[in-house]
């Protein structure tokens, strides 16, 4: 993905005038929470056949604290510093031409558009997909947390949920052997402090190092979906990004699209066809919102200019 930075006149992002404006009635999809264990339901109604003095005990020995509070493990999380061989996240002089581009200036507008949009909506999780492989999925994602990572006293969490051809530890330079495995941390037994790694206060990222070929499978695993809720609940963040496979090409995006609370979709200027958009329109139909499209390789000719 290293020449999608370069300084071609040909590359270039383009966010769509009608990003962040989803189809009608797409809106309506109620929020998911996660399920109260069985164990807890049954500690409650106990507590509470057991009559207000039992109820009372229980507050005051739990000190004002309920089993709903989460602990706060961002500190906790191991700091890994991303190598000098990328260009968007901060330690290499590479890093500081990038924001003099017009490709990095469109992220940044793609950003703010984002954070207002979640924020309305109380939304968190984010997926970014795109139609067919090659279109620059890995490469939006990557940029767009590190856009969001700029905003103070924010917290982002980048997954590598393209399970099957990763590509985010490259794309960071970051080294994905000195974290747990994805398969083991959504089964739930690797801990959220042993396996995502934060690169700032601002960013946290989870990578993928060994492909998985049953990626459809893990997604729609009960245990990832509660390792995920386990993981937000512990760290907090504003935006969760899911970096996806190709729509069209895995049923790997389908199967985790409930879990999603909107998709950005990335088309190539040179490769994606009208049918191909329509196709993933088509596919997300009712279950999550559009929030729109980004042109990706789009030619110079077709930006305007402010």
């Amino acid at each position: 993905m290293k020449d999608t930075f370069a300084s071609s006149t040909e590359d270039r992002v383009e966010a769509r005038s009608d990003l962040m404006v989803p189809a009608q009635g797409s809106f309506t999809r109620p929020r998911r929470f996660a399920e109260t264990p069985p164990a807890e339901i049954e500690e409650a109604d106990a507590v509470i056949e057991a009559g207000p003095k039992a109820i009372t005990a229980r507050l005051d020995s739990n000190a004002g604290v309920t089993a709903t509070t989460p602990r706060d493990l961002w500190g906790l999380l191991h700091e890994q510093v991303p190598g000098t061989d990328q260009h968007i996240l901060a330690g290499s002089q590479a890093e500081e031409d990038f924001r003099a581009t017009d490709v990095s200036r469109a992220f940044d507008l793609l950003r703010t558009r984002l954070r207002q949009t979640v924020k309305q909506h109380g939304w968190v999780n984010i997926g970014i997909v795109s139609p067919t492989s090659g279109c620059g999925n890995t490469f939006t994602a990557a940029n767009l947390a590190a856009s969001l990572s700029r905003v103070p006293s924010s917290r982002t969490v980048l997954m590598d949920f393209n399970m099957r051809t990763p590509g985010l530890a490259q794309m960071l330079d970051l080294d994905a052997s000195e974290t747990g495995n994805l398969r083991d941390f959504l089964a739930g037994d690797v801990a959220i402090s042993d396996y995502i790694l934060r690169t700032s206060d601002t960013l946290a990222v989870g990578l993928c190092a060994t492909p998985q070929n049953d990626a459809a499978e893990i997604m729609q695993d009960p245990a990832t979906l509660a390792s995920l809720a386990e993981m937000r609940a512990g760290l907090n963040p504003d935006i969760v990004l899911f970096d996806l496979p190709p729509m069209l090409t895995f049923d790997d995006t389908s199967a985790f699209l409930p879990q999603l609370d909107g998709v950005l979709l990335v088309s190539d200027g040179t490769r994606t066809m009208a049918k191909h958009l329509a196709e993933c329109e088509r596919i997300l139909g009712g279950q999550v919102p559009l929030l729109g499209v980004i042109l990706n390789r789009a030619r110079a000719s077709s930006i305007e200019r402010f």
